[in-house]
C-alpha cells in the first residue's frame, strides 16, 4: 500500500456550521503527521484547474 504524502482540502461552497473548525482540525492533524496540505480554491472548479495553495499552521489560525 502506498503511503499518503499530500492531502488536499476544499469545500463545495455554502454556509455550513462548524466547517472552519473541521478544516482547521484536518490541516493541523495532517501537518502534525508530516503531510503536505494543499488548499483548493474555488471548490470543484479549482480542483479541476489546479488552483492550489500550500496550507501551514498559520493558514488556519484564529
Amino acid at each position: 500500500m502506498q503511503e499518503i504524502e499530500r492531502l488536499g482540502v476544499y469545500t463545495s461552497g455554502g454556509d455550513s456550521p462548524g466547517m472552519n473548525a473541521c478544516l482547521r482540525a484536518v490541516v493541523r492533524t495532517a501537518l502534525a503527521n508530516d503531510l503536505d496540505v494543499m488548499g483548493i480554491r474555488r471548490g470543484y472548479e479549482g480542483m479541476i484547474e489546479g488552483d492550489l495553495v500550500e496550507m501551514e499552521r498559520r493558514s488556519v489560525s484564529n
